[in-house]
């Protein structure tokens, strides 16, 4: 039976079978699987959003993680603690990404690495027949972020991205009545972040801890000293590595105002912003105002604090999709639609709240996102934030980095999303460790 299901699985997501929710033949016959047919999962990274990952798994029916995967002793020793507790068992270790997925009983890899693996992974994951549920951004750079599109294609797996938002049942509801002419004709969406992280001190090349993999750990991106201040949590701010508070948080809003707005490429962006707050060895700006424009009128804008925090005193992040007669406040955890005066017409409240700042931001979207990914694997469903579409998001925020670096208006092709006019060299891609470039 095993063989059998992992092999329907696997024709599944390579499209050779073509089912949908409506193929009545899904349904007959015991020797078919469905619903109560297990998906075996892997995580990997799991210090933060992987333990959110993990506990999403565990809240659907007829799954399980039979793999964890990090290159970091301390961390992994931890998580097999909070297995314990919160989960009942603890999976087994797979410290090397690439012998996890050559797993025959794997069906699925959860990836909440740093940044620089995410594209790297998925590609590889699909490669193995492996279906993925990867942690926004999806990519490093616009060139991973255009591979990401033609690896689903090639390989047929499912993909999703973890703006998991996405499937909030409020957001879905607010969506469809924006759609519907709630708020008349839509042109703004307005997103912001809003935190206060301190220094991150300038750090000192040390020799590598014991506990971690470092060449593991750098994976396909150029090899550099270890220092003091980069793991576990701070390479989101070094540009080897990571990609800024626009991709780290930015990306959930910026997709929300995408989604709700009906665009995909904008003909303009511009940024401004700066490094105000401390001087150390963050990289990017920590104060940044983005604005999209697209070709009939709408626009999107993108306000992130990352040290210091908006005022006057607002939640830590947020949209508002403006219309001609009215406007719509979206969260992670409601709905409320007003009136052009700022009347208060309606208040959804999700049922499951979800954290909105902390690290793991864990909630019940998580499992919401979850039991898409699940469900579009056993039943062909549609993905809530299927990469062909997600990964529009994170090359907005791509963009917005590059405006921001070069300190130009961008000029954008609205089919492809590519630069028109020049700014830098060599901004397509980045430069990888010998070996690691990645293939398709």
């Amino acid at each position: 039976m095993g063989n059998t299901r992992r092999n329907f699985i696997k024709k599944t997501s390579l499209g050779t079978i073509g089912l949908t929710s409506s193929s009545s033949n899904f349904f007959i016959g015991k020797n078919i699987l469905g619903a109560n047919d297990r998906i075996n999962c892997a995580v990997v990274g799991v210090r933060s959003r992987g333990k959110a990952h993990a506990a999403a798994i565990n809240s659907q029916n007829n799954s399980k993680i039979i793999f964890n995967c990090d290159v970091d002793d301390i961390i992994i020793e931890d998580n097999n603690k909070w297995c314990k507790k919160n989960i009942g068992y603890v999976p087994k270790i797979e410290k090397d990404f690439r012998k996890l997925i050559e797993n025959k009983d794997l069906d699925a890899v959860f990836i909440a690495t740093p940044e620089h693996w995410h594209a790297h992974m998925t590609i590889m994951a699909s490669q193995a027949g492996k279906h993925v549920y990867i942690e926004k951004p999806c990519s490093h750079n616009l060139y991973e972020n255009e591979l990401l599109g033609v690896a689903q294609k090639k390989y047929g797996t499912k993909i999703q991205m973890g703006n998991q938002q996405r499937s909030a049942i409020t957001s879905i509801l607010a969506i469809d009545e924006i759609r519907n002419g709630i708020i008349g004709d839509v042109y703004k969406g307005e997103a912001y972040y809003s935190n206060n992280r301190g220094s991150i001190g300038i750090g000192k090349i040390v020799q590598v801890p014991k506990f971690l993999d470092w060449d593991l750990w750098q994976g396909p991106a150029p090899r550099v000293p270890y220092k003091d201040n980069i793991h576990p949590y701070n390479w989101h701010w070094f540009r080897n590595w990571g990609t800024g508070e626009v991709h780290n948080n930015g990306t959930h809003e910026i997709d929300i105002c995408r989604w709700a707005l009906g665009v995909n490429y904008p003909k303009s962006v511009t940024s401004f912003g700066g490094k105000y707050s401390y001087q150390d060895d963050w990289e990017f700006v920590d104060n940044q105002q983005v604005t999209f424009k697209y070709q009939d009128g709408k626009f999107i804008t993108w306000t992130g604090h990352s040290r210091g925090l908006i005022q006057p005193k607002q939640p830590g992040r947020g949209v508002t999709i403006y219309g001609s007669k009215g406007s719509i406040q979206l969260d992670r955890n409601f709905y409320k639609l007003y009136d052009l005066g700022g009347n208060l017409i309606k208040h959804e409240k999700e049922g499951a709240v979800s954290k909105t700042i902390d690290t793991r931001g864990q909630g019940g979207l998580d499992e919401n996102h979850v039991g898409n990914l699940f469900d579009s694997i056993r039943y062909n469903k549609s993905l809530n934030a299927e990469i062909k579409d997600a990964s529009i998001s994170t090359h907005l925020c791509h963009l917005a980095n590059l405006a921001q670096d070069s300190g130009k208006t961008l000029q954008i092709d609205t089919k492809t999303g590519k630069i028109l006019n020049s700014i830098v060299d060599n901004y397509w891609k980045r430069e990888y460790a010998p070996g690691w470039e990645p293939k398709v």
